[in-house]
């Protein structure tokens, strides 16, 4: 018994991929890439990302993501080539491409490591973030340098057009004068939170394929053992969305933006943004995780996010998620307790 119980315990190898079989692999994902890029399942570029990576290991997927980027090149240059397109939107498009890569799949590529060790979801979330910024303004510098445009200006332009189309709208359906310069300073506020807007896209892409991910590869390893494994996915769970603690650095620099002037202003209501859409975020990953931890079936689960929607509406459930996201750095809201409490009892 003891024989047979140790031998079951250990590790079964699988045996090695051939050649060809990982050549095979690394051309698919390269074509999957390259469609994403190009279509409305870019939100799932990093789920993509990890799966490669996992499979084929670091290098394969670079070369993946070569051949992604060359794919949807080409389908852009063909698509800028058509007859209804100028080269204001051709310059757009492959600066939209561009963004993709360095903003999206390779901030992916970065996160890689982590992500195989099962590190946690928000520390994640946060790294791929700050690896976003980044290529966003390699993006901006880039397109800058090579074609003398600036996809950033271009969509402040484009911004403010649509803001003008709104105001005339408002005003002929015969709106007070008063709510309609109200309405414009709120939309002008939000034109200079542009980036903070990009940011924000790209979090909810990294949410949903880090969640997507986990997902796959517990269902991988209940297909390879027939056994529900967990453990080694509920990192991935998104109430488990824990946000480092040192990110209220970041929202206590953000709320300086009333006292700051100028640049300096716009880069803290841009941080200010982000911060408050993470903690948002995390709200929302407490919300779930009581729904879980009261064992709350289909019908209790259905009333809940009904009674959330409701209160989102009302304006209060984005400002109460918000506050528990904050405090949940103090008060480890999942677990009934502050973080820093110690108890005795229970020994670590």
């Amino acid at each position: 018994m003891i024989a047979t119980s140790t031998l079951q315990q250990e590790p079964v190898v699988l045996p090695e991929r051939s050649f060809g079989r990982i050549v095979r692999s690394v051309l698919g994902y390269g074509l999957l890439l390259g469609l994403m890029f190009i279509s409305p399942l870019f939100v799932f570029v990093p789920a993509a990302v990890f799966a490669c990576g996992v499979r084929n290991r670091r290098a394969a997927t670079v070369l993946a993501l070569a051949i992604a980027t060359a794919v949807a090149a080409l389908i852009a240059m063909q698509t800028a080539q058509g007859p209804s397109s100028t080269a204001t939107d051709s310059l757009m498009g492959y600066a939209y491409l561009a963004a993709l890569v360095l903003g999206v799949a390779v901030p992916a590529l970065l996160v890689l490591p982590m992500v195989e060790r099962s590190e946690s979801f928000g520390r994640i979330l946060v790294i791929a973030l700050l690896a976003s910024m980044a290529g966003l303004a390699a993006t901006e510098a880039g397109t800058q340098l090579l074609t003398h445009f600036s996809p950033y200006r271009e969509q402040v332009v484009r911004a403010h057009q649509t803001v003008e189309e709104f105001v005339v709208a408002y005003q002929k359906a015969g709106m007070p004068s008063d709510a309609v310069g109200t309405l414009r300073r709120w939309m002008d506020i939000g034109i200079s939170c542009l980036p903070a807007f990009f940011l924000i896209d790209v979090a909810l892409v990294f949410v949903l394929s880090v969640v997507m991910f986990g997902r796959l590869r517990a269902w991988r390893q209940f297909m390879a053992t027939r056994q529900p494994t967990e453990a080694p996915t509920a990192a991935f769970l998104f109430r488990n969305l824990s946000l480092p603690d040192w990110l209220l650095f970041a929202f206590v620099a953000g709320g300086l933006t009333p006292l700051a002037t100028g640049m300096l202003q716009k880069v803290a209501a841009n941080v200010l943004a982000v911060v408050t859409f993470l903690y948002l975020l995390q709200g929302l990953a407490i919300f779930r995780s009581l729904l879980v931890a009261v064992g709350a079936g289909f019908m209790g689960v259905m009333f809940g996010y009904l009674l959330l929607i409701f209160l989102t509406i009302t304006g209060i459930a984005p400002l109460l998620l918000s506050i528990a996201g904050l405090f949940d750095s103090f008060f480890d809201f999942r677990h009934f307790r502050r973080k820093d409490h110690s108890d005795e009892s229970h020994p670590h």
